[in-house]
Formats: C-alpha cells, sequence, structure tokens
C-alpha cells in the first residue's frame, strides 16, 4: 500500500512539473530583416542614401510594424505599403523608441511628417493629406537629414 502511495505522489509531482514547463513562456526578441534599399531625394538631389529598409505590407506586418522593438540603427527603417491612398493614423503603442514617421502620396512624394512621435504614446498620429506609403525612421531623423515635405522617397526592393 505504501508503494501504491509513494508512486501515486511521484506521478502527481512529475506531471506538475510537466505542466509547468509547457506553461512556461518564451520571450523572442524581434530582429530587423532588410528587404530593401532606400534613399530619400529633394528635386534630383539625394539628400540620404543607403536606407537599410523592412518591408510592412500585410495586415500583420504594418499592424504590427516596429512594436517591441529596443533599438534601430540610424540607417534602418521600415516602410508600410497599402493598396490605396487614403487618411493614414499611426500611434506608438508598444512602441519602444521614438520614430519620425514620413507619409507619402502614391508617387512616394512625402505629403506629412511626424517628428519625435513619442514610444508608448497611444494618440493618434494621422497624416495631412492621404497618403499610400509611411517610411518610419528614428526619432530626429527628419531634423537630421533636413527631410521635407515634397521630398520624394525610393524603395529598392
Amino acid at each position: 500500500m505504501w508503494r501504491n502511495l509513494l508512486t501515486a505522489v511521484l506521478l502527481m509531482a512529475l506531471m506538475s512539473c510537466k505542466q509547468k514547463d509547457q506553461n512556461t513562456i518564451t520571450e523572442t526578441k524581434v530582429s530587423f530583416r532588410q528587404e530593401a534599399a532606400g534613399a530619400i531625394y529633394r528635386g534630383d538631389t539625394l539628400i540620404v542614401g543607403s536606407l537599410k529598409i523592412e518591408i510592412a505590407d500585410t495586415p500583420f506586418e504594418r499592424q504590427t510594424g516596429l512594436m517591441y522593438r529596443e533599438s534601430m540603427e540610424k540607417d534602418q527603417g521600415m516602410w508600410f505599403v497599402f493598396e490605396e491612398e487614403a487618411p493614414r493614423y499611426f500611434y506608438m503603442k508598444n512602441t519602444l523608441i521614438p520614430l519620425d514617421l514620413l507619409y507619402a502620396d502614391k508617387n512616394k512624394k512625402i505629403v506629412s511628417i511626424i517628428r519625435n512621435a513619442q514610444p508608448l504614446n497611444k494618440a493618434s498620429l494621422p497624416s495631412q493629406y492621404p497618403a499610400m506609403y509611411v517610411l518610419e525612421l528614428n526619432g530626429g531623423s527628419a531634423d537630421r537629414w533636413d527631410i521635407r515635405v515634397n521630398d520624394s522617397i525610393s524603395i529598392i526592393p
């Protein structure tokens, strides 16, 4: 009888340990993956070259964006691609780093700039005009590179 009781207690202890292992959640760090090269022009003059671009062109990628990223190199950015021009509204929920948002029309001409959007802020960040694309860069990049409305963005996969 003691042997059966001891066996039952050991089995319950093993099952308890196994359940704890199954419920353990491991956090996966989101890493940058370059999918394109980018540049920004003022007329025919190159003002920013050699940008490393990650593309967000699916609903999930657009919704997630740069959320949960702890850092981004100064020459990296994320290019959001939508099916058509429309009013765009972004926010910084779950975004850990400050960003500049460059809204661009169907011709990739910048129509609106949000500078230094603050991390974790849930406030809406609308474009002033309809946009088909959005380029997110590190906060301060637009000022550092003197990026302006009417500049154009080139993205090469």
